[in-house]
């Protein structure tokens, strides 16, 4: 996991609908962005419609929430339009955000170790800067969470 204070890798992933996204295009935002294993499981779709249920709270408070995992943008597409979603997430298929942001680690489940991504939630300022970063989320606490951090800078 990067260390608050730290400047934020730079990617350019496709969405969902096959649009490319950089980090860049969210500068002059607080961009919540946070990394999950996999659609479609219990963690990752409550993580996801928390997001999403209090998403215009996170526009309120000037933030906007990215999700990346290593699925591929026809498995997001499927994600998005079974849960509603109304933010972004993005397909690392080839982990380059995913190594960048240093959340692939050894897992072990069921005794064996096998490698993934750990679930991790990263705040990052309007300059590119990381000044939160949680890698123990429990995934259906994470979004009220990460809008309490938000209101606590305020």
């Amino acid at each position: 996991m990067l260390q608050p204070g730290t400047k934020a890798p730079s990617f350019e992933l496709p969405d969902q609908n096959g649009s490319l996204h950089t980090l860049e295009e969210y500068k002059g935002k607080k961009l919540i962005l946070y990394f999950y294993p996999r659609d479609n499981t219990a963690g990752c779709t409550k993580q996801a419609c928390g997001f999403s249920d209090r998403y215009p709270q996170f526009l309120e408070k000037g933030a906007v929430v990215v999700g990346i995992s290593k699925d591929t943008v026809v498995s997001h597409k499927k994600f998005e339009e079974k849960n509603s979603l109304a933010f972004t997430i993005l397909a690392d298929p080839a982990l380059d955000a995913i190594l960048a942001y240093d959340v692939w680690h050894e897992k072990k489940m069921a005794g064996k170790a096998y490698m993934g991504v750990v679930r991790t939630t990263y705040l990052i300022d309007e300059d590119g800067i990381i000044i939160r970063a949680n890698d123990k989320v429990k995934a259906a606490a994470d979004p009220q969470t990460m809008l309490d951090m938000l209101s606590d800078l305020e």
